[in-house]
């Protein structure tokens, strides 16, 4: 048996966005290591072949087809499956471009030289042509700055804009259609029968305004014209063409109205009415992603602590497989008999899948072989019922070699993120705090899925907006007794903590509750005002907490749901973690918490990690958060 260990963790690469080749053969994926060692993360492309015949094991069916270190991203297949298009920025670091690989003698072409860089690329039916999406490129006089140049930024005015832009294979010159006026180009997809573009545009690109103000269009190719579709649900994505009786009908996910704080829903625009319908509607269960196919598009759902598969027909979703955790990024052939994601086990992080939609899906990669030796601790579902009755699920994962007879154990809850979020039933160990981590170390973890996540449908979701910390503090700690009941948990051994939104809920439990011996607040939220007015998901976050500062003279309701106003009662002691650069949840939040504990002379530790945002990635970073949070919890749990 080998001991797991920080390095075994931060040193593992994941595949990332798999997509299959047209005639199904071939899959490209990006592989990428969980940390980073310097300046850029360097990624590689890799091709897997999907012919179980001739397939060998999946440590040795794929090969890289690219050498330079570089970031290497977004794999495309031309419409013949004999080229592969992607960005790298082998030549310019942190700046894209677009490459052509041909399988047939193995060569890699440059195709642009964009020197704002290239952001997304679609190949289209027209072999010559390429759909790009790119910010403007500076001007010729901002490229001969000086060192009294006058560079005052003024909000509003030159913010970067992704247009679209066409690359012309035969000439090699990139057009910029005259189109969408200022308005920020997020996604495009082309009609199945090689007719428009559908394009999603923003009014900015900012993410506190820019996803509550989407728009449809479509863009002929010949003539170089665009129609406003309308609007497009609040942070609308996933384009899906698919024919129907009355014509077109073209597709995406957002979140369901009125709310921010939702969950989501399949909405369906038939083109020539412009009649919208939420065809998910009162569905127990929340969709993740819709892929287009040449008829009925598919639908991967949320569904508790699984997945669903499922086929978008006219009367409604057909479910086509069930899959344990989670499936992601799925990609399809353009008929959908065949598809390919990524998924996993309990006790095996997620590899490329292969297989028809109905199932089952088939192992293609193996991308972590050293965890092979590792003795996991021993997950299993929970299913409960919260104070009022609501159906609740999550995930116990019990010490390393330990069973449920042997507890009752120290218990660490890690609330999840979000709240938009959900645990699948999948291998849980990451960077951040995470249960095979804290498993090995001897303590059972208790993943919940409170009201306000994702899996259980659009109310489900909506059950927190302005009410933070309210029920869905009470879910967790209905889920915490259930464990002492049954005498798995330790009663006096309780720690909890969590990262984001999972750390706003670490925060709010220790000012509500002296049940806890030690926490750990991970870029948490302490004052929802505060981060409605910083953050980059500002209107957001107000939905959450219920108000803004500019909502009138307080007390605001924002104010009765923020950990900090009850920062006074805190007696357990917390370690506070936060990225300096994070802009998600700024860095003001963590000083804030900070502050207010010196001043009650409440016992914590405050590691700020330099050069680092919302997310953790430079491999030292990432392997002081491991120790530092088992030494946290080692010294007040396990004395």
């Amino acid at each position: 048996m080998t001991d797991l260990t920080a390095e075994l963790v931060v040193d593992g690469r994941a595949p990332q966005t798999p997509v299959l080749a047209p005639n199904g053969r071939l899959l490209c994926y990006a592989l990428a290591p969980t940390s980073r060692t310097g300046t850029h993360l360097d990624t590689e492309l890799w091709l897997a072949s999907t012919d179980p015949t001739n397939t060998p094991a999946p440590d040795t069916a794929s090969r890289r087809v690219t050498a330079d270190t570089s970031t290497e991203s977004q794999p495309r297949w031309s419409a013949d499956s004999d080229t592969l298009f992607f960005l790298s920025d082998r030549a310019d670091r942190g700046t894209p471009q677009v490459h052509k690989l041909t399988l047939t003698d193995g060569t890699t072409t440059a195709l642009t030289s964009w020197r704002a860089g290239v952001t997304g690329h679609v190949p289209l039916a027209d072999p010559n042509l390429l759909a790009l999406l790119a910010e403007d490129e500076p001007a010729e006089q901002e490229a001969r700055f000086t060192d009294d140049r006058d560079d005052a930024i003024v909000v509003g005015e030159c913010e970067p804009r992704a247009r679209l832009r066409l690359l012309d294979l035969s000439t090699g010159r990139v057009t910029t259609p005259d189109v969408f006026s200022d308005r920020h180009v997020v996604e495009l997809r082309q009609r199945p029968d090689g007719g428009p573009l559908a394009v999603l545009t923003q009014a900015g690109a900012d993410n506190d305004y820019g996803p509550r103000t989407g728009r449809l269009h479509l863009f002929d190719l010949t003539s170089g014209t665009a129609v406003d579709l309308g609007p497009a649900g609040v942070e609308a994505h996933s384009l899906a063409w698919w024919p129907d009786e009355d014509g077109w009908h073209l597709g995406y996910i957002a979140l369901t109205p009125p709310g921010l704080q939702a969950g989501t829903a399949v909405f369906d625009l038939a083109v020539d009415s412009r009649v919208l319908r939420n065809r998910t509607s009162g569905l127990p269960m929340c969709p993740t992603e819709l892929r287009q196919t040449g008829a009925a598009p598919l639908v991967v759902f949320a569904n508790g602590l699984n997945t669903t598969l499922a086929r978008l027909d006219p009367i409604g979703p057909t479910t086509l497989s069930q899959h344990p955790g989670r499936l992601d990024d799925l990609t399809t052939t353009p008929t959908g008999e065949v598809i390919a994601a990524l998924t996993g086990t309990r006790y095996e992080p997620a590899n490329v899948h292969v297989g028809p939609p109905v199932g089952p899906l088939r192992k293609i990669t193996d991308t972590r072989p050293e965890l092979k030796g590792i003795t996991f601790g021993t997950q299993r579902p929970l299913a409960y019922r919260a104070a009022d009755g609501l159906d609740l699920d999550g995930l116990l994962v019990l010490p390393v070699g330990r069973t449920a007879s042997d507890g009752p154990f120290p218990l660490v809850t890690i609330p999840h993120g979000g709240p938009y979020d959900r645990y699948a039933d999948r291998c849980q160990l990451f960077w951040f705090p995470s249960a095979q981590w804290l498993a090995a170390a001897g303590y059972a973890v208790f993943l919940p899925n409170p009201r306000g996540g994702e899996g259980h449908g659009h109310q489900f979701a909506a059950r927190v907006a302005g009410r933070v910390g309210q029920e869905e503090w009470t879910d967790i700690l209905t889920g915490i007794d259930l464990l002492i009941t049954e005498g798995i948990a330790d009663p006096d051994r309780l720690g909890i903590a969590g990262w984001s939104h999972g750390g706003f809920m670490s925060a709010w439990a220790v000012g509500q509750t002296d049940r806890f011996r030690a926490a750990l607040v991970g870029a948490g939220v302490v004052d929802w005002g505060m981060l409605a007015a910083t953050g980059e998901n500002g209107q957001f976050e107000a939905a959450l907490g219920g108000s803004t500062g500019w909502s009138g003279i307080g007390p605001h309701p924002h104010d009765a749901v923020s950990p900090i106003s009850f920062a006074s009662r805190i007696r357990t002691p917390v370690l506070i973690l936060h990225g300096a650069e994070d802009t998600n949840v700024p860095l003001g939040q963590a000083v804030y918490l900070h502050r207010a504990l010196r001043h009650f002379g409440v016992e914590h530790e405050f590691v700020i990690y330099p050069r680092e945002g919302h997310s953790i990635r430079e491999r030292a970073h990432q392997l002081d958060v491991m120790r530092r949070t088992r030494a946290w919890f080692d010294r007040r749990l396990r004395p």
